[in-house]
Parts: structure tokens; sequence; C-alpha cells
């Protein structure tokens, strides 16, 4: 394991509280366009086209799998926390649906916590992933006039800490596996097969942004740190799975306007490709993803299982990392390296552990990563920010540990 000494670690903390923070999804049916104008605020798109595109919520009865993931990755991480003897209490709040961040960060201040560290379900530096969360942050400390009373911290991007990449490299093998099996039952067992390492396509400009700020020395492989992380991540799976094994990155769940470039190739463009050029199997790795969300389960399972059925093509998904053991202690890792609450785990948080030349990520972001092209807003973990700070507490008891 390779890391990036240039990268500023935080000064570690006495948190009283873990934040858990997602993306969020409709629970039904009637929470579909509610939900779909919560995701599109601000761009002013009228009802009609959100119906139009909801057909992936509703084909599943209106419900996205994330918030059932989510529970159950906080009922593993607090498990887990446990068992390391942390008395932290997971969170969990939401940019676009209930539980909503602001009140989750109200109900956390009414509870008696004065401190929280946040981790979210998103793995890689681009605005959506990382800026857009600490800005919700921010926004909702302003908002509930808790800035200065509630501090929030963050853990850095973990794209290519051991716990997230490792169930990958696990299921990435298996899936090899699977496809290789089923070209050998149709009698082609020595027909090439390509891997191709699945993400969410974005906004060009937010690509070349993802990652640079100010005084930030380095150069990205594709000029985006966004790409460079997960072509990096995808080569460190593919050494330990099989160095002779060809792949590709694609990009998928593309939305937004026509005219506006996005990263590419589409996974189903690129999957044409491969069968005109021979090949008979495919395994698709979505390396992008924390957990089988509808993104996962619509673009990948449904709609790129049906281009490899129309193409001829042999076909299996790996599995997200999800609740994996590896990676629910990895996030318990990233935690142990901010937090100073069990000193037995203060080994953990030197190493700050990572399987590629670009990490150790960040603990705190240098001003304007992942510039917001659409307005600057309030803004936490971010050198240079006061949104969030608070005095230091005085000596005396120990913060609320209460239950979440």
């Amino acid at each position: 394991m390779t890391s990036f000494a240039g990268a500023p670690v935080a000064e570690r903390q006495n948190y009283d509280a873990v934040l858990l923070a997602s993306f969020g999804g409709p629970e039904g049916q009637d929470d579909v366009i509610p939900f779909l104008r919560n995701v599109t605020r601000g761009r002013g798109i009228p009802d009609e086209r959100l119906e139009a595109v909801s057909h992936h919520y509703r084909a599943n009865g209106g419900v996205s799998p994330i918030n059932a993931q989510n529970r159950a990755l906080k009922a593993a991480l607090e498990a887990e926390l446990a068992a390391r003897g942390i008395a932290l209490p997971v969170l969990w709040g939401n940019r676009n649906w209930a539980p909503y961040i602001p009140q989750t960060l109200q109900q956390a201040y009414d509870a008696g916590h004065r401190r929280l560290l946040m981790v979210t379900t998103s793995a890689y530096s681009c605005y959506s992933s990382c800026r857009q969360y600490r800005e919700d942050i921010g926004m909702a400390l302003t908002e509930t006039g808790l800035d200065g009373k509630l501090a929030v911290d963050k853990v850095r991007q973990y794209f290519d800490h051991p716990g997230f990449v490792e169930p990958f490299i696990e299921g990435t093998g298996q899936s090899l596996a699977k496809v290789r099996t089923q070209l050998a039952d149709a009698g082609t067992a020595d027909a090439p097969i390509h891997v191709l390492f699945a993400t969410h396509s974005i906004p060009l400009r937010d690509a070349e942004a993802a990652g640079r700020s100010e005084g930030e020395p380095r150069e990205f492989a594709e000029g985006s740190a966004y790409v460079a992380q997960h072509l990096a991540v995808a080569e460190a799976i593919m050494a330990r799975v099989d160095p002779q094994q060809d792949w590709s990155l694609v990009y998928q769940s593309r939305s937004g306007a026509p005219h506006v470039p996005w990263l590419e190739p589409d996974i189903n463009d690129a999957l044409a490709e491969l069968a005109a050029q021979g090949i008979k199997g495919v395994v698709v790795v979505p390396v992008g993803f924390v957990s089988d969300h509808m993104e996962v389960l619509w673009d990948l399972d449904t709609e790129a299982r049906e281009t490899c059925a129309e193409l001829g093509l042999a076909f299996d998904r790996a599995p997200t990392p999800s609740t994996h053991q590896k990676f629910v202690s990895g996030l318990a890792e990233l935690i142990c390296e901010r937090a100073t609450n069990n000193r037995a785990d203060a080994a953990v948080g030197p190493d700050r552990p990572a399987m590629t030349g670009l990490g150790p990520w960040y603990d705190v972001c240098r001003p304007g990563c992942c510039a917001n092209f659409r307005g600057d807003k309030p803004v936490i973990a971010e050198v240079g920010s006061s949104i969030g700070l608070v005095a230091a507490p005085p000596a005396g008891p120990a913060p609320v540990q209460g239950g979440s």
C-alpha cells in the first residue's frame, strides 16, 4: 500500500456521535414525485418531466432500496463500534428524503450532542460525492441556527481504503468465475471476457473540477481526480484478481440536458462495442457505488443485463460492499482515525491505509475543492471555513453519549 504524503491530517477529536449521511430515496409510489422534486430543486423541472423519468422507481413499487440498505449499514456500524468498545451512537440523515439532514442535526443537538463525525455513502471526490454533502451540512447548521453550537467534521473520501476495495476484489473474482462457467456450459470455455468497472457519469465540467482546489500540487489521469480515483481502484482490484484480464471504466445513469457533455462511454454503448470486437462475456463491477441502490438495480441489473442478452453476452454483476464485514470494519477504522474516544484504537489512526498512490485523501479539503458552479454555499470540512466550528468545551463531564 502507498499513500500521498502531502495529505493534511486533521487533529483527532472527542466526538459524541457519528452521522451517517446519504442520498435518500422514496419509500412508496406517493413519495416518488416529491422525492424527485427534492433531487432537482432549483432547476424548474415540471412534474410531467419528473414523471417521465420515474419509471425505474415506479417499476419497483415506488421504493428505492437505499433507505433499507442504510438502516442495515447503520445497525452494522453501531454493532462494529460497540464491539470495539467505542461508545458512539450512529445517527442517520439524508439529503433528499426523510430522515432529512437538518432534522437529524436538530435532534442531535436536542439530545445533547455537540460534536459529530460524518461518514457519507459516497467514496470518491467530486461535487455530488463530497462537496455537496459538506454544503448540505453547512446550510443545515445555518438554517437551524446551530452554527457555532454544533460541530460536524467529516472522514476522508475512502475510495481506496482496504475496507471499500477488498469486497470488490472478492466479488470481482467470484463474478469472473461465474461468467467463465456460463461460457463453459455454452461450449465456449475459451471465449474472451471483459471486465467493466461502472460508475455514475457526471458533467465534464464537474469531473474536471473534482479534486481541484487552491494549492493542489498534483495532476490527475484524464484531468480529473474523480476519473483517476476510479481508474486507480480498478487497477488495484485487477492486480489482485487477474493482472492479465482486460478491463475498462464505463459510466452510467446520465441525466440532464443533452447538450451538456458528460463522462463517457455509457455502459450500454461499451457493451455493443465489445460484442462487435468478439467479446463473449462481461463482468460488471459497480465500483462507484457503496450499495445496491436503484441505479445499480435498474441501470445495471435491468438495462445492462438486457443489453447483454440482446447481444448474446454472458453477464454477471459483482456485489457492492453494502454491509460486508470488511466494509463495515473499514468505516469503523476511518472513524478511529479521527476520534480520541477509545485510545485502545489509536494505532489505527496513524496508518491511514490506502491501496493506491492517490490516497489517503485529505481529512479536510483545501479551499474551493470540487467547485460548485451553481453558486457559493456555506461549507464544512474545508480549510479556512468557519462553518460548524464551536469553542472548545470547558473541562468537566464527558459529552453526552446517548443512543441514536
